[in-house]
C-alpha cells in the first residue's frame, strides 16, 4: 500500500510541475509580452513611448534618449530599427480615412473627430526608406480577437504619438 501511494503521489508531483511549467512557457510567450521583449533588444532600452497590437503581432517604439524609432512585425520576429532623421511622418486612420496627419515641412492636420463607434483605427509611420517607405499598426480593430480598448482610447494614443512625430520632426 505505501508503494502505490508513493508512485500516486510522485505522478501528481509530476503533473503539477509539467502544468506549472507549461503555464510560465504560456505567460512567456504571451503576445504583448513577446512584443515587448522585442522591443526591448532592438532599440537596446525600454522605449520612452510605445504602441502595441498583439493580435497584428505588431509594435513601435520610440527611443527618445538614443534618437531612434523601432517597428518590428510577424510578432517582434522582424524590425526595422530608423534614426529620427529618417522619420517622415505619421497619419492616424480611422475606418479608411485620414483625420490626422503630420509631415516634415507641412502643417499638422489636428485630429478633429473622436469617432467613438469606429471599426478600424490605425496608425501609419512614414519614413524615408525606398524599400520600406511606410508601417501601420491598428491601434483599434473591432473584428480583432482578443481586442482591448476602446476605440476613444486609440484615437488618445494616435494623437500622442503625433505629438512626438511633431516634435522629432521640428528638431
Amino acid at each position: 500500500m505505501d508503494e502505490a501511494l508513493r508512485v500516486i503521489l510522485l505522478v501528481a508531483l509530476a503533473a503539477a510541475a509539467l502544468t506549472t511549467a507549461a503555464l510560465g512557457l504560456n505567460w512567456w510567450m504571451e503576445p504583448e509580452r513577446r512584443l515587448r521583449r522585442a522591443m526591448l533588444k532592438s532599440l537596446g532600452v525600454a522605449p520612452g513611448a510605445e504602441a502595441l497590437s498583439a493580435p497584428e503581432g505588431r509594435a513601435a517604439g520610440l527611443d527618445f534618449e538614443g534618437g531612434q524609432i523601432a517597428v518590428l512585425w510577424d510578432r517582434g520576429a522582424h524590425g526595422l530599427v530608423y534614426a529620427f532623421d529618417e522619420v517622415e511622418g505619421g497619419e492616424v486612420i480611422v475606418d479608411g480615412h485620414v483625420v490626422a496627419r503630420v509631415r516634415r515641412g507641412e502643417a499638422r492636420k489636428a485630429l478633429d473627430i473622436m469617432a467613438p463607434d469606429a471599426e478600424l483605427v490605425t496608425l501609419r509611420l512614414l519614413f524615408a526608406d525606398a524599400r520600406y517607405p511606410e508601417f501601420e499598426l491598428a491601434l483599434w480593430n473591432a473584428r480583432a480577437p482578443g481586442q482591448t480598448g476602446s476605440p476613444p482610447e486609440a484615437m488618445r494614443l494616435g494623437r500622442r504619438w503625433l505629438s512626438h512625430l511633431e516634435a522629432l520632426l521640428r528638431r
